[in-house]
């Protein structure tokens, strides 16, 4: 089977599945490629409002191809950096959904994401000094905003693999669940994001990702936007609101 990104969108929620079962779903050069524009599709459909990424079968992705390093070590990480900030800058709520081995580039993507979910038994690790790679700048920044300094220097540092229980003790995951129950827990999450106000979640991705310019024209959004009046008007008749807002097609 040829190593390749799959995708559906079902009830408003797009997933990514990560397909190279042959090396653990290991990210090849043509899909660190192809991520990037899928996204941008994805991104403009008016039926997404939300996104879970995840591998196929067992494991969520063991990383980079190594030999994708052999071949050319600074267009795969500069490959990996691109499809990293396309995933960080995807304007709707992201979810990782993480099985088995989630390792080096698989921990970049999976940080990129807004959650991580886990089940129990998944394996953490950013594996760079295995390799003698120089991990990327914004993904360093990105860990350590998750994790802190002390523990995103543990991991860079000795490249050790960390469980599902000690990940969710770092805020490197969210949730850990019990074998058999991840799919479950994906779809309660995702029903949730999906019925909530897009301008809200658009909004508070871009403050929390630490974006400080476009406080105005949040402002201006939400005054134009509708939902506000409609989610109060929702509270008080005691039904479920109806949020017509969408992010806008340049972003």
């Amino acid at each position: 089977m040829e190593p390749q990104l799959c995708h559906q969108v079902t009830d408003s929620v797009a997933t990514v599945v990560i397909r190279h079962p042959a090396k653990r779903n290991a990210m090849t050069t043509a899909m660190w490629r192809a991520l990037p524009p899928l996204l941008d599709r994805l991104a403009r459909d008016r039926d997404v409002r939300a996104l879970v990424l995840t591998g196929e079968g067992g494991t969520f992705c063991a990383g980079a191809d190594i030999s994708t390093l052999r071949e050319s070590p600074e267009e795969a990480q500069s490959l990996a950096v691109a499809a990293e900030e396309a995933l960080a800058g995807f304007p709707k709520p992201t979810v990782a959904a993480v099985r088995g081995h989630c390792v080096g580039g698989g921990a970049q993507l999976a940080a990129a994401c807004d959650l991580r979910l886990a089940e129990e038994g998944a394996l953490f690790g950013v594996t760079p000094a295995r390799l003698g790679v120089v991990y990327p700048a914004s993904a360093t920044r990105r860990l350590v905003s998750l994790v802190g300094p002390a523990t995103a220097k543990y991991l860079l540092f000795t490249a050790e693999l960390i469980d599902s229980r000690r990940a969710l003790g770092t805020g490197l995951v969210d949730e850990v669940l019990p074998e058999g129950e991840l799919d479950k827990r994906i779809a309660e999450l995702t029903r949730v994001l999906v019925s909530r106000s897009q301008l809200t979640q658009a909004a508070a991705k871009e403050f929390a990702d630490g974006r400080t310019d476009r406080d105005a024209y949040w402002t201006a959004q939400a005054r134009a936007g509708g939902d506000t009046a409609e989610g109060v008007a929702a509270f008080l008749e005691r039904r479920q609101p109806r949020f017509t807002w969408d992010v806008p097609a340049s972003g």
